[in-house]
């Protein structure tokens, strides 16, 4: 499935959220200009789908964000509502899943 995005949706809420753990705003928004796997988040949100996307920086460094989708003003954006770094098991068990995401 193929969803087009015109842009992210950012306010001082999600912003500071998603900084918290070390990503910047810039890691978040290239993470999504690169191969990535995108999952459901059902287990989180009952009143919004949520997902999550997992990949890699151009440094290598691996990320975990979650985001969720949002019309505004006829453009669908993408929220997201946390980021942080993957921790080495995580980046091994996504590596083991996803060999073709491979850098």
């Amino acid at each position: 499935m193929t969803v087009q995005v015109t842009g992210f949706d950012w306010d001082s809420g999600n912003r500071a959220k998603c900084e918290k753990h070390g990503v910047t705003i810039l890691e978040i928004e290239q993470l999504f200009t690169r191969p990535i796997a995108i999952l459901p988040d059902e287990a989180n949100s009952k009143s919004e789908k949520r997902f999550r996307a997992i990949g890699r920086m151009e440094t290598g460094r691996g990320v975990f964000i979650v985001f969720t989708l949002r019309t505004k003003k006829g453009e669908l954006l993408i929220r997201p509502l946390s980021a942080r770094y993957m921790h080495r098991k995580e980046i091994h068990q996504y590596e083991k899943e996803n060999p073709h995401l491979q850098n």
